[in-house]
């Protein structure tokens, strides 16, 4: 079963006030509305409230029956969690232009449409790590992602010195750069 046809049935189970489904969509999509919030001003609290909001507008929009998901539901869900959060902090001040000007730069369309390429771009990038081999993936990975210093890489990669290993990482950066602006012009 694809991501789509999950998705419905969630939404499904929504409408239906079923406890599986709720629980689901709260486990899989609160940490990303809790990242945005924390990131921009908030605590955990303003988090759990914008979350719980944006559950809200979910729930009434499956619930009357004519609602239809265009995008992924973390799409949607980060773009009202998003657009509620910014709502909040015009209404704290804390934001500094009025509403006119909030509903002006955020419009929903928009912000759709930079996660979703983002997103898109993230699938790429993923792809093109898939496709680099061994040890590129795993010395970038080790390097971008778990952030080890290159003297530890050294040795983790049997390479005999940090600067080695930087010249190897150099050079598989440039490798990922080939395969992701391959696959980022086919996709054009």
């Amino acid at each position: 079963m694809n991501t789509l046809e999950e998705e419905k049935i969630l939404l499904q189970g929504l409408a239906n006030e079923d406890k599986t489904s709720i629980e689901k969509i709260y486990r899989d999509h609160y940490k990303m509305i809790q990242s945005l919030v924390v990131n921009n001003n908030g605590s955990t609290d303003d988090a759990a409230d914008i979350f719980q909001e944006t559950m809200i507008v979910l729930f009434e929009k499956v619930k009357s029956g004519n609602f239809e998901l265009h995008c992924q539901l973390k799409t949607f869900l980060y773009a009202v969690g998003r657009r509620l959060w910014l709502k909040k902090l015009n209404q704290q001040q804390r934001f500094s232009t009025t509403s006119d000007q909030v509903e002006e730069t955020v419009s929903v369309e928009e912000d759709l449409e930079v996660h979703e390429n983002r997103q898109q771009e993230f699938n790429l990038m993923e792809a093109a790590m898939n496709k680099i081999g061994e040890p590129c993936k795993s010395l970038l990975e080790a390097y971008y992602i778990h952030k080890k210093p290159m003297q530890h890489i050294a040795g983790d990669f049997g390479y005999t010195n940090a600067d080695n290993a930087k010249t190897q990482k150099y050079k598989c950066l440039v490798r990922l750069k080939k395969l992701f602006f391959a696959q980022y012009k086919n996709v054009e």
